[in-house]
């Protein structure tokens, strides 16, 4: 009997064993299809995350140069109102001299009042 037994195993040693991805049925063309499928969506889903991440960030930037140019154009206003105001003072000067025959007193015409 233990013959028989050590002649089938040798019998049975001639098939081959199955791999464990055989046996997991790893190596069938659905489950190979499948895990590519899987790969992709993994991939794809980390790209819309990286996109998402860099559009925000991008974002963000954009509103602090928004701000900035808003400043910008604030203080640019403020150079111009300025730079008008200053044009005006020789603009009145030179109508006085021209159209009222205004001059500037010496300084013994000048007269200091207190309160």
């Amino acid at each position: 009997m233990s013959r028989r037994i050590t002649n089938k195993k040798r019998a049975g040693s001639s098939q081959s064993v199955p791999s464990a991805y055989q046996w997991a049925g790893m190596l069938s063309t659905s489950t190979l299809v499948l895990g590519i499928l899987l790969a992709i969506v993994l991939s794809s889903g980390l790209s819309v995350v990286l996109t998402t991440h860099e559009s925000r960030f991008t974002f963000n930037e954009l509103q602090v140069l928004k701000d900035q140019a808003n400043k910008l154009e604030v203080e640019w206003g403020q150079l111009l109102i300025e730079q008008s105001t200053f044009g005006v003072e020789g603009k009145i000067e030179q109508k006085a001299v021209d159209d009222l025959q205004m001059h500037i007193p010496e300084l013994s015409n000048i007269v200091m009042v207190r309160k």
